[in-house]
This record gives structure tokens, C-alpha cells and sequence, in this order.
């Protein structure tokens, strides 16, 4: 068993640490800075020091070992968080309470698929659309109400995908669903979510995530955008533009997460769009990527349109910007207009 978990713990770190490099080392500069939001690089080279010294501890024979009896640690703690490093037997009656509820999560996040929906919200017209880049897909959306009754509007992005980024996201969005009824609060879902993956072995990515809550009576949008690519809030009646630019990094990236909430109120007329990047990244034949500024414009010429005619603009412009070719990354689009 101990050999089982050694070699199990050590191929899913080598190769979190692959994907991790490897992203430092191709990412755009201007990728880079969205998933890190607020932070440099420094925190992803925190993230491989720890996944570095723990390879060396399996090297040694020294993973798992805990550190009060020299014991080894519970198989099953330590797939959650392989720095675990106490036994459970020295845990306190709170930190057992504690860890019975992270482990029941963690079990629940490797579920099945919980179905899409969209809401009927008083004073929004809503539409969403997904497609994948292959069979599976790494886009993931959601409508989940807050413990309060506000509506909870979740969009994310797995780095990578295909099969491994679909499971990720299967096991995300059934987290969503599980923690957002238990809380009021943007942050406390999006920080618990980052503990749960940052150091499970079964996760060896990272995500990008932006989560809001819409008050429907103040009409008020709280948000926390953790490195996920920047929403698009239009004014129509005032030709104002508003760029929810990201509050933190991605859950999974930094060993230290570092999160912060920001609110706006949406006005009749206001047109917002959250999207993954497979729209703003759509190449055409010369390589040029379509961008921020393109998507828009589409917005803004079909600001009298309701929210399904929108997503069928960009859809139709970004099928003739990139000559119809098929697109290289998952594409998602949830528009909402306030009437």
C-alpha cells in the first residue's frame, strides 16, 4: 500500500509540476498576468518548491511520515493534501470536525455531472451557450443560489482540455453546487474550493474561475475573479464600458491565495457578458488572436438585441474572423441584459 501511494503520489506531482513549468515557460506574458491576477510568478514558484520538496520526501522515503509519532499519515489525508504530515490521531476534536467536512467534500467533488439551467430572474434576459473543442470539454458554467437566496453565476476554465480537463470540471461543478447553498460569500466558496484542490494529488492543474452574486432587489453583482479572462460589463443608455479585471489568481496556481471581492450595480439597459478565452483567442489565418475589443464591438452594434441574438452575433463574427476553421480551444458565453 505505502508503495502504491508513493508511486501514485509521485507521478501525479511530476506531472502537476510538467504542466506548471510548462505554462510559465509558453503562456503569454498578458495570459499570464490575467491568471495571476493580482500576483507575480513568485506564487506559482512557491507552488513548485512545495511540490519539490515533497518529490524529494517520496525520493527519501520520508513522505507521509508524521512528524509527532514518525507513524505514517492516513492514505486517505494525504491524497487530499499531500503535505499532510501530522496523523489524525494528534488532531484536535475541532481540526477532526474540520477535516470530516473537507474529506466528505473532497469525495463529493469526484462525482457525477450535475445538469445546467438557466434561471428566470426578474429584470434579466439571460442566454449561455457551450461548445467544446473536443468530444469533452474543459468550459464550465453554472446558476447556484447563495444561502441568502441571491443568485450565485459561476463560469470557469480548466488550463488544458479534452478528457482529463472534462473530469476536472465534472468534479468542479459539483462543488459548486454543494458549497455555494452553504455560504453567502463569493470568497469563502472560491478559498474553500482552492484548499480542496491546491494540494490533492488527483488534481494537476490549475483553474480559472470567476464567481458572482446577483441581488436581484439592489441589483447588485458581487464578484471575485480569480485569474479568469476579464467580464464585460455595457452601459447602453450611457456608452460606458466596465472591465471586471481579475481580483486574484487561479485556483490551483498559487500556494498562497490571495482573494479580494469588488461589486457593481447593474442598470436597466446593461449588457454583461462573461466568456473563457477560447472567444478572445480565436485565431485567424495570420495568427491574429480576435480579442477584448472585437467582442465588444459585436456588444455594442447589438445592444438593442436581446441576450440569445448576442451570443448568435459573436458567434457569427468569430466563425467569419477565423474562416470557419475549427476552433482550437472550448468556447463559452453567458450573456445577461438588464431590462
Amino acid at each position: 500500500m505505502k508503495d502504491q501511494l508513493y508511486n501514485e503520489t509521485n507521478a501525479r506531482l511530476l506531472q502537476a509540476q510538467v504542466n506548471l513549468n510548462q505554462w510559465l515557460e509558453t503562456a503569454p506574458e498578458n495570459k499570464r498576468k490575467t491568471c495571476l491576477g493580482l500576483q507575480d510568478e513568485t506564487c506559482v514558484e512557491e507552488h513548485l518548491h512545495v511540490i519539490d520538496e515533497t518529490l524529494e520526501k517520496i525520493k527519501d522515503g520520508e513522505f507521509g511520515v508524521c512528524k509527532v509519532c514518525h507513524e505514517m499519515v492516513e492514505t486517505q489525508l494525504l491524497q487530499m493534501d499531500y503535505t499532510s504530515a501530522v496523523c489524525l490521531g494528534h488532531f484536535s476534536d475541532e481540526e477532526l470536525r474540520q477535516l470530516e467536512g473537507e474529506l466528505q467534500m473532497s469525495q463529493i467533488i469526484q462525482r457525477g455531472l450535475l445538469p445546467k439551467k438557466i434561471p428566470s430572474l426578474t429584470g434579466m434576459n439571460i442566454s449561455a451557450f457551450s461548445r467544446p473543442a473536443q468530444i469533452v470539454g474543459g468550459d464550465y458554467f453554472d446558476f447556484v443560489d447563495f444561502k441568502d437566496g441571491t443568485h450565485g453565476i459561476v463560469i470557469a476554465d480548466v488550463s488544458g482540455h479534452g478528457v482529463s480537463a472534462g473530469m476536472f470540471m465534472s468534479s468542479l461543478q459539483t462543488a459548486f453546487n454543494t458549497l455555494i447553498p452553504e455560504t453567502d460569500s463569493p470568497i469563502s466558496t472560491l478559498e474553500r474550493i482552492n484548499r480542496l484542490y491546491i494540494h490533492n494529488i488527483n488534481f494537476t492543474t490549475f483553474v480559472t474561475i470567476f464567481l458572482g452574486k446577483y441581488d436581484s432587489k439592489t441589483r447588485t453583482l458581487t464578484y471575485a475573479n480569480a485569474g479568469h479572462s476579464s467580464a464585460y460589463l455595457y452601459r447602453s443608455k450611457t456608452d460606458e464600458e466596465i472591465w471586471l479585471r481579475p481580483t486574484g489568481p487561479a485556483v490551483g496556481l498559487a500556494e498562497r491565495f490571495s482573494l479580494h471581492m469588488e461589486e457593481v450595480k447593474l442598470q436597466p439597459g446593461d449588457i454583461f457578458i462573461l466568456y473563457t478565452d477560447g472567444i478572445t483567442e480565436a485565431a485567424n489565418q495570420d495568427g491574429q488572436l480576435w480579442g477584448e475589443e472585437q467582442l465588444a464591438n459585436i456588444i455594442r452594434l447589438n445592444a438593442n438585441a436581446s441576450a440569445e441574438q448576442m451570443i448568435q452575433s459573436i458567434l457569427k463574427a468569430l466563425g467569419e474572423y477565423t474562416n470557419g476553421a475549427p476552433l482550437a480551444d472550448d468556447v463559452t458565453l453567458v450573456i445577461s441584459k438588464a431590462v
